[in-house]
């Protein structure tokens, strides 16, 4: 085997590894658009400057992309930003070399985020950046060595003495671009982030991602904007592309696994193996040693998805109190979060929880959380001004026994759009599953006639939305998903409609739900595709029990039958990364993420703008709404 065959190898395991750890995250839909729309922003930079040689911005914000999102998510960045920038410049040898540099690099910049703990000042990190630019182009320079000379180590000297400079140069523009816009890159980074609300560390920042209770920034059910559905696809269909991409230049020989998730016999609370295969049981099984759970086993716990994970336990009975792992329990974790907690729909989550764990809102954790909600309700009775925040405000008030205010309700009723639904917003907007089935959970038994009328006429909005396979989409047009089909069946029990006698083609959302759980008991997001699954599988447990928000206290188990999880396999399913909901690109309910409200942090407008420049294309690119 000859030195180049051999490397090219080598560089195809490594680039086949790196999609691989990428793609069993389950990344959300708005993820896989976030990555693509940072390899493409990558890409233009380094075409920008072609004009200087070796002084581009491509390596500082691939390692920045790997700092915001994690290892697997900047890998993606950089090996398609080479790949992509070389339809520029031209293909050939040098190409697998600068996709697995700039992969690294990624990765790099993920490690950099773990070592500071998300916290590094404009100097340390220009330094960083210029030392691991000075390395890119160095393992540039051998891989020169191994494709073009003799091998000898005369000729490795002669390689790296002509490319010192080079790499000189590339090193000092690393250096003035970090100083520039690193910062600002690094705090848009993270408000996208935040507003797509999916943790996109698979297996790194265990801070979660940062929104309301739902899950998105501002809304309460974990989403990101308005209509769920993938983007460009299912993930899975979106990696095997990038890896179809590679394939066709020759340098990858093999297609990474896809891991379906599961592994082990898990811990039941009915005690027998099958029960394990159901959507409680393989929620127990994922449950972290800190006792919280991420978007899918194995991957970091955030208050997102510990939230609703602890909700659709609570359906299925289980108090979140007794599911325990490693002497931590899941109300512990969700107790633990609450300080960080300041916007609404992440407290309005919480209050969710403590109600079905039996525990005060108004001292949970040493914090007043009805208190604190009330305070975000305004003078006209919205919460945000935003149908989907005041929904879930609505909910945990009546969870803590409060009587809503009137006029919460008469705000939510005026928002009806003038087919029925409800969108994200404000009426005028394109109504949406999701946020009509929230509503209807609200408005349930109350607003007076007013709020009869409203509800009469979002239970029709939802039976026309209905699909052919008896789901439902989140937004007309798209294919049914669990998420968007779970608020659709809560909404019509809320409302006193049986979801077993709303059909299509003879086929109801129940039967719709259970045709997606898998062998090892988790809830598919849709038929083509398989995202976050604890996430999806939490809110469809809600449905498949038939129990709408507020859940009533579960009672506890004796204290020899605490719910533990069992210790994971070596194998466990996908670690995951961000992006989204399981569905939406992050839409958000109180419980949920969907579109977090994020405070921008103090800086130069031109830097911000100049850092959003190439982010905004993102939130354009993905729809609005699950994933």
């Amino acid at each position: 085997m000859s030195w180049q065959v051999g490397a090219f190898l080598i560089l195809a395991l490594a680039l086949a590894g790196g999609f691989a750890w990428y793609e069993r995250a389950h990344p959300d839909a708005r993820i896989v658009a976030l990555v693509g729309t940072l390899a493409a922003f990558a890409a233009l930079g380094r075409i920008a400057f072609a004009a200087v040689p070796n002084v581009k911005p491509t390596t500082d914000i691939v390692l920045i992309s790997g700092y915001a999102l994690g290892g697997g998510p900047g890998f993606a960045v950089g090996a398609l930003a080479g790949l992509a920038s070389n339809f520029f410049f031209g293909q050939g040898p040098w190409t697998p070399w600068q996709m697995s540099g700039w992969g690294l690099v990624g990765v790099i910049g993920a490690a950099v985020a773990v070592v500071s703990r998300h916290r590094i000042g404009r100097w340390p990190l220009a330094l960083i950046c210029a030392a691991v630019g000075f390395g890119f182009t160095a393992l540039q320079d051998v891989g020169d060595w191994v494709t073009y000379s003799d091998h000898s180590l005369a000729a490795l000297g002669v390689y790296v003495g002509k490319g010192i400079g080079f790499d000189t140069v590339h090193a000092a523009g690393c250096l003035l671009f970090a100083l520039a816009l690193g910062p600002a890159l690094i705090r848009s980074l993270s408000r996208f982030a935040t507003r797509l609300q999916v943790t996109w560390r698979p297996a790194g920042d265990a801070s979660g991602p940062v929104g309301d209770a739902s899950g998105r920034a501002g809304d309460a059910s974990g989403r990101v904007g308005g209509a769920p559905g993938p983007v460009g696809g299912a993930p899975g269909r979106a990696g095997l592309a990038l890896l179809i991409a590679t394939i066709s230049l020759g340098w990858l020989a093999g297609q990474p696994s896809m891991g379906a998730g599961g592994g082990g016999v898990p811990w039941s609370r009915l005690g027998t193996a099958q029960a394990a295969a159901t959507p409680a049981g393989y929620l127990l099984a994922a449950q972290n040693p800190d006792g919280g759970f991420g978007p899918s086993p194995g991957s970091a716990s955030s208050p997102l998805y510990s939230g609703w994970a602890a909700l659709g336990l609570a359906a299925a009975g289980v108090n979140p109190q007794d599911v325990v792992r490693d002497e931590h329990s899941l109300l512990d974790y969700v107790r633990g979060g609450v300080a960080s907690a300041s916007d609404p729909g992440s407290i309005a989550r919480t209050i969710l929880v403590a109600r079905a764990a039996d525990s005060s809102a108004v001292n949970f954790g040493g914090r007043n959380l009805l208190g604190a909600l009330e305070r975000d309700i305004r003078p006209g009775g919205s919460v945000g001004n935003q149908v989907n925040l005041t929904a879930f405000a609505l909910l945990a008030l009546r969870a803590a026994r409060v009587g809503p205010p009137a006029a919460m309700l008469s705000w939510l009723v005026r928002q009806q759009d003038a087919d029925g639904g409800f969108n994200f917003a404000t009426r005028g907007g394109a109504s949406d599953v999701d946020d009509t089935g929230a509503a209807l959970q609200a408005l349930a038994g109350g607003g007076g006639a007013a709020g009869a009328r409203a509800r009469s006429r979002a239970v029709r909005f939802l039976a026309a939305r209905q699909g052919g396979d008896g789901g439902f989409p989140s937004m007309p047009g798209g294919d049914s998903n669990a998420q968007s089909t779970a608020f659709a069946v809560q909404g019509l029990i809320a409302a006193g409609v049986d979801p077993g006698s709303v059909r299509r083609q003879g086929v109801s959302p129940l039967d719709y739900l259970r045709s997606l759980i898998a062998s090892d008991g988790h809830v598919r997001y849709s038929r083509a595709t398989d995202q976050t699954p604890t996430w999806v599988t939490a809110e469809a447990l809600l449905a498949l029990e038939a129990k709408p928000l507020p859940l009533a206290p579960v009672t506890r188990r004796h204290a020899t039958a605490v719910h533990r999880a069992p210790a994971r396999p070596a194998t466990a399913p996908r670690t995951a990364g961000v992006a989204p909901p399981a569905h939406r690109p992050a839409h958000v309910r109180p419980a949920r993420t969907r579109r977090a409200v994020v405070h921008r942090a103090a800086g130069l407008e031109l830097d911000r703008l100049a850092a959003d420049a190439g982010l905004l294309t993102a939130l354009s690119l993905a729809p609005l709404g699950q994933p």
